[in-house]
């Protein structure tokens, strides 16, 4: 018996170092909640990225900011990409679903385009791969700015402001598709919030966030409570993934289908993008759907697991939250929101 204990000690010994080493892993992947901790660099945004072919610089940001705040490139002269993604209402438009050409009411909302330089996928319905790629489509719609770009790109050819100013930002490339979306997503690049309480707690500001918001951010994090990060994941607050979270809208008789129309499988019927958080008091109505009003009104929605569960997404489960715990989130929440850089209006080209 003796010598079996004395054979079996090394095997004892290897188990328990690693239990010790799982269990010191696990401690070193919760993060702790202090200011500027290094645990907390994951949520601490990065340099922009952009394409190699479409880098930054002064000329490409003016030549979109410019066409961004231009209401000759909808059909009627009467629309710009600012009329639905406004600077003073978050790069949104405050309302619950998007109106297009003709004030037509759509069926989705209008997304921020706060910090969207860091998405890998664009749209509700992840239709679009790049700024680049979706820089097009509102102008092409007829539901929503319903311009000839037979008509548009001819101006753009004939206006001698234009002209210079493609020429400047490309040079050689001509006045396209394709240079006109590289230049109106160099200029949308432009738009990061980074400045927020959070972002400044994470830099070290021990004062920047209150206590409550602290205790909101460890409830997003704990998957046993709010569990939010979970799609509402690090750095930028979206997964770029896509989910059923059980809106009441998806029990209509005929509901939008979401990612379901362009990748056909049974989990992604009524799912929509993760949408990203930093700015998000300034973007109400929220959901895709705009049904929810408050932020408070989210979290409930989240804490009861949902309204209609058909195909919902498994993280959609109710929420052992308290009111207590709803209000710091919400706290928390509000932490989120900084300052995106200054805008002024273009004087437009001839």
């Amino acid at each position: 018996m003796r010598e079996m204990i004395f054979t079996n000690k090394p095997i004892l010994t290897v188990c328990l170092l690693c239990m010790f080493a799982a269990g010191a892993v696990a401690a070193e992947d919760k993060p702790v909640l202090k200011a500027g901790h290094p645990s907390l660099k994951e949520w601490i945004l990065p340099v922009a990225p952009a394409p190699v072919d479409n880098a930054p610089n002064a000329a490409r940001v003016d030549l979109g900011w410019h066409l961004f705040f231009d209401p000759r490139l909808s059909g009627e002269g009467n629309m710009s990409c600012s009329t639905c993604h406004h600077p003073g209402l978050g790069w949104s438009d405050g309302l619950p679903t998007a109106k297009g050409v003709k004030s037509m009411v759509l069926a989705r909302a209008t997304p921020t385009i706060i910090n969207s330089a860091f998405n890998t996928i664009m749209m509700w319905d992840g239709r679009k791969k790049d700024l680049e790629d979706q820089a097009m489509g509102p102008m092409e719609a007829n539901v929503e700015m319903n311009m000839d770009t037979v008509k548009l790109f001819k101006w753009l050819n004939e206006s001698p402001g234009y002209r210079k100013m493609f020429e400047s930002a490309y040079p050689g490339e001509g006045i396209n598709a394709a240079t006109l979306s590289k230049g109106m997503a160099t200029f949308e690049r432009t738009v990061i919030m980074n400045d927020s309480p959070f972002d400044k707690w994470l830099a070290g500001d021990a004062k920047a966030m209150t206590a409550q918001q602290v205790r909101g951010f460890d409830i997003f994090l704990d998957a046993g409570k709010g569990n939010c990060a979970a799609c509402h994941s690090a750095p930028n607050f979206t997964d770029n993934g896509f989910h059923n979270i059980g809106l009441a809208s998806w029990g209509n008789p005929n509901p939008d289908m979401g990612r379901y129309a362009q990748k056909p499988i049974a989990r992604m019927k009524g799912a929509f993008k993760t949408p990203e958080l930093r700015g998000i008091t300034l973007t109400a109505p929220y959901f895709h759907d705009g049904s929810v009003k408050t932020l408070k009104d989210a979290i409930n929605h989240y804490a009861k697991g949902g309204e209609v569960t058909t195909n919902i997404d498994p993280n959609m489960q109710p929420l052992k939250l308290s009111e207590q715990d709803k209000d710091d989130l919400v706290a928390f929440l509000n932490a989120l929101t900084g300052t995106t850089p200054p805008i002024t209006i273009p004087t437009l080209p001839q």
